[in-house]
């Protein structure tokens, strides 16, 4: 019988956070879902640091790291003395092969098909935005139409508001 976790999209997409102008899972939130501690995924990632370059994981500054507390509204981080690890969605890949569990494994295909689903609505929104600067751009061409339209209509109407006296005789 294949038993696989069952985490929902919203408990892994609320612990992605852009930091760096990159989408990334912290130290903290992975050895929850992972369902390790902290110390001990920093150990196996420390261990085979060569496994983890810059793009893969960085750990956070400490200004990185209260900047991230004060958006999140947490006064402490648990009483931790080192600044979180920050994974990028290919760190992430990578941490299943050094924690070597079945567990990482199987929360690793869910958090990895997350990340394909992000990068597919950021497409479809990125589609949607130039649909929607197109239907502003018409729609400028549009109010001028209809502006220049209105002001027609009120030179006309202006003019029969003051028709000229009638030329002639009148009964």
């Amino acid at each position: 019988m294949n038993h696989t976790i069952a985490l929902k999209n919203a408990d892994i997409r609320n612990r992605i956070y852009v930091i760096r102008d990159q989408k990334v899972l912290l130290d903290t939130d992975l050895a929850g879902l992972y369902d390790v501690e902290t110390s001990q995924l920093k150990r196996a990632v420390r261990r085979n640091n060569d496994r983890f370059p810059d793009d893969f994981m960085f750990e956070l500054t400490h200004k990185e790291f209260e900047n991230l507390r004060c958006q999140i509204g947490i006064s402490s981080w648990g009483g931790s003395r080192y600044t979180p690890m920050a994974f990028t969605e290919q760190g992430v890949a990578m941490l299943s092969s050094v924690l070597n569990s079945k567990r990482a494994i199987e929360v690793n295909i869910q958090i990895m098909r997350l990340f394909l689903k992000m990068r597919q609505w950021a497409e479809n929104y990125h589609d949607l935005l130039i649909r929607i600067e197109k239907l502003e751009t018409n729609s400028e061409h549009i109010d001028k139409t209809v502006n220049d339209i209105y002001n027609l209509l009120t030179q006309f109407l202006k003019k029969e508001e003051n028709p000229k006296p009638p030329i002639g005789f009148r009964d």
